[in-house]
């Protein structure tokens, strides 16, 4: 089944709880909003209470933490099945997960754990991806995650194995900026060299968020600030494609809404006027 990519929407933000009441009342300047999808499998609760609310003003985007489409264990359709109840009931622009896995068999690691850059696993990631895409009927975005080790047995780079993805899939990627420069720190590569490499047609959508520096490493924790590198990779990404949503994402430490929505307009104004010519088109 052939999927077309979504249509610009403009600038997002991801939706947490400590901001309903301020999104209710205010009515931000906020093209779209993305939900953590596994956060609505209930079926009410103060979540789905507000969150009626606020999909009758904005468009909703899901992105989902824990579908694991790497692991080697069989394909879980309880999950599935409830991924697709809650899409039914969205009704979003667009649905997204990582590319990683973070289950296998009975065993949960709760983190998005990379996988090995092998011949072996994008052939597994192909069959995958067309059994959820068939049963959702919908495509699905993938997201690069960051990483704190790499695998001996991998044969190609990263922005190589996903590029090679694209090709044999057609899938498109949710790029997290952040992730990459959080990834080239820790690995010592050129995160130009990743975004450079990555198809314009491949890409959907953009999170940029902060993470947390610890001098010989950093981790990817979305409770921090977006650093300025991550606005300049941002920035010369922007100079040089066309208009890709583009979302701020933040996960814990949360700051005054304002703070959230000072991001937003900064990623505004670093992206070329045609990207706000191209909006809602």
């Amino acid at each position: 089944m052939k999927y077309s990519p979504p249509s610009f929407a403009g600038f997002g933000l991801g939706l947490r709880t400590c901001y309903f009441e301020e999104i209710l009342t205010t009515e931000p300047n906020v093209d779209w909003f993305e939900i953590i999808s596994e956060n609505y499998f209930v079926s009410g609760g103060k979540p789905w209470h507000y969150l009626s609310q606020i999909k009758e003003r904005y468009p909703i985007v899901m992105h989902g933490v824990s579908m694991s489409i790497g692991s080697t264990t069989e394909v879980n359709f309880d999950y599935l099945r409830k991924l697709k109840q809650t899409i039914e009931r969205v009704q979003p622009l667009w649905i997204s997960d990582h590319l990683c896995f973070s289950s296998l068999g009975d065993f949960n690691s709760h983190d998005l754990l990379p996988m090995p850059y092998t011949e072996e696993s994008l052939d597994h990631l192909c069959k995958r991806l067309l059994i959820v895409q068939d049963f959702l009927e919908r495509p699905l975005i993938l997201e690069n995650v960051s990483s704190y080790l790499t695998y001996q047995a991998s044969e190609m780079s990263e922005w190589d194995f996903l590029t090679e993805l694209h090709k044999r899939t057609q899938c498109q990627f949710l790029l997290d900026i952040n992730n990459v420069y959080v990834s080239a720190r820790n690995h010592q590569f050129d995160p130009s060299e990743f975004l450079n490499a990555m198809p314009t047609s491949s890409i959907a959508q953009i999170h940029l968020a902060g993470h947390s520096d610890f001098g010989t490493h950093i981790i990817d924790t979305h409770d921090q600030p977006i650093c300025n590198e991550v606005w300049q990779l941002f920035a010369d990404f922007a100079q040089t494609h066309p208009p890709v949503n583009t979302m701020i994402e933040r996960d814990d430490n949360f700051p005054a809404f304002k703070e959230i929505m000072s991001e937003l307009e900064q990623a505004r104004s670093l992206a070329p006027t045609s990207w706000s010519m191209h909006e809602y088109a």
